[in-house]
């Protein structure tokens, strides 16, 4: 894979991961676009990677209150104390319908994530959660109202995600916004509950990374696909919360619609 590539397919890592538009099925449907070989284990790896540090480095201040509140609520016995504490254990509860999920249907998720077609095909479903998110909106809850219930459900909301073409940020998105909360607080709560996803994501990426080591010749490359993918991600935290405080979610839904569409006019259903 050339520098191009690299480039390119770090940019879409970085910005599908947090716009509502699905990271895996770009990631599998713009290779078979553009005639490319799918991408390597060792670019998804390190543009998962980036991935990771974005969010990291965004919310950064979020991640050291709500730390700071579990541990010193722990401290106390009163684990539920403050919002902050409630908060990471929201985060926790949610973090676990997918990974059940995924340690249960590993071989039927591996057998259908690298097929362009599924994907295509997914995209529209992230495009009705995106739509039935905008007819559900009522903005009666904030974080700091959100229960055990609401947890869980955005929770199996990220668990759909786990099939290629079906957005994570979406689906959290928009099971956020049917319990109650605004655009962009379902967002910020997506992105938080998103770090233990893509921390998982990017150890497990790291792992098969090691275990087949890039030559020196992909170097550059990786180098290439991790910065942008970190920069690109950053960026497009920064945008969607903005975007969301003033817009609503359909024009992810019609580009959604549009790639599936594009897809499956040029390469048809093979």
């Amino acid at each position: 894979m050339d520098l191009f590539e690299a480039l390119l397919l770090g940019m879409i890592q970085g910005a599908t991961e947090f716009l509502p538009i699905s990271s895996s099925g770009h990631l599998v449907i713009v290779p078979a676009l553009l005639g490319w070989n799918e991408p390597s284990l060792e670019l998804i790896a390190i543009a998962h990677v980036g991935t990771l540090l974005a969010v990291l480095v965004y919310f950064r201040e979020d991640i050291w209150a709500i730390t700071r509140a579990v541990l010193t609520a722990l401290g106390d016995r009163r684990p539920m104390a403050t919002p902050e504490a409630r908060l990471g254990w929201y985060i926790l509860a949610g973090t676990v319908p997918a990974a059940l999920a995924g340690l249960w249907f590993e071989d039927g998720l591996d057998a259908i994530f690298g097929a362009p077609q599924a994907a295509a095909a997914f995209l529209l479903v992230t495009a009705a959660l995106l739509l039935l998110a905008e007819r559900a909106l009522n903005e009666r809850l904030t974080l700091a109202d959100m229960g055990w219930v609401d947890a869980i459900l955005i929770g199996l909301a990220q668990m759909l995600a786990l099939l290629p073409g079906i957005s994570r940020s979406g689906s959290t998105i928009a099971a956020g916004i049917v319990r109650g909360l605004d655009r962009a607080t379902a967002a910020r709560y997506s992105f938080l509950l998103g770090i233990p996803a893509i921390a998982g994501a990017g150890l497990l990426s790291v792992v098969e990374l090691a275990q087949s080591p890039a030559n020196a010749g992909q170097v550059p490359g990786l180098l290439v696909s991790f910065a942008a993918a970190a920069v690109v991600g950053y960026l497009c935290i920064h945008f969607l919360l903005g975007w969301l405080r003033r817009r609503r979610l359909l024009p992810f839904a019609v580009y959604c619609v549009a790639l599936s569409l594009l897809y499956f006019s040029v390469v048809g259903w093979r």
